[in-house]
């Protein structure tokens, strides 16, 4: 039995295993908090009892450890995963709520195979496959588990590699959430096409810079 923290992460596989369903998907997205950039989702489908040392919740691991499950998870021709990608416009016409379930939704259908049932993190989503929402999922589903570190490292390489064209913002550090370095960050070179306009304090800082260009 595949155990964290004395949990079953498998459990809930485990319980669909017995109904015959063997394509189980776990999706997970990350991105709901920052400034700037997408939302980005993934969807996995372990192979059965899959073994994998030390994978759970991403937010409980650190880079180094994240990054080595994310090749290993990658890397592994029995896994299959997708990855779903909603941009900082989306976001601001629909909701951060609703981008994610869309981010979501576009990794499942992105899938080489459909799943026979979808394990997800707390939301449920419009689709046509058999699902379960668990809240904390990340942390209770190896299949939720292993999506949550495929989209958090898919979404940090992205804001490395934003860092590259804008180091002054520090992206590479904060991946676009609101610290206070990233904030004075903003209001000392402005907001950059790519943040999210609904977001406070951004729609703050661009009310402001209204209000100067109408003086």
């Amino acid at each position: 039995m595949f155990k964290v923290d004395n949990i079953d992460l498998l459990s809930y596989e485990k319980e669909l295993y017995k109904q015959g369903k063997t394509l189980i998907c776990g999706t997970d997205e990350v991105g709901r908090g920052p400034l700037c950039g997408p939302v980005v989702a993934a969807a996995c489908i372990l192979p059965v009892n899959y073994k994998i040392e030390g994978l759970t919740d991403s937010k409980r691991l650190t880079e180094k450890k994240r990054e080595k499950l994310y090749d290993i998870l990658i890397n592994d021709p029995n896994v299959i995963y997708a990855v779903g990608i909603v941009d900082e416009r989306r976001i601001d016409e629909i909701n951060i709520r609703e981008a994610s379930k869309e981010a979501m939704i576009q990794a499942i259908n992105k899938l080489s195979v459909k799943p026979e049932h979808v394990l997800i993190d707390a939301m449920n989503l419009d689709i046509d496959i058999d699902q379960t929402a668990i809240i904390h999922g990340d942390a209770l589903s190896l299949s939720i588990a292993a999506a949550s570190v495929i989209a958090k490292v898919t979404r940090d390489n992205m804001m490395i590699e934003l860092d590259k064209k804008y180091p002054l913002y520090g992206f590479a550090k904060h991946k676009g959430y609101p610290t206070k370095a990233h904030v004075e960050a903003v209001k000392k070179y402005g907001v950059l096409p790519f943040y999210r306009f609904t977001f406070a304090p951004i729609s703050d800082l661009i009310k402001e810079d209204n209000k100067k260009g109408d003086n």
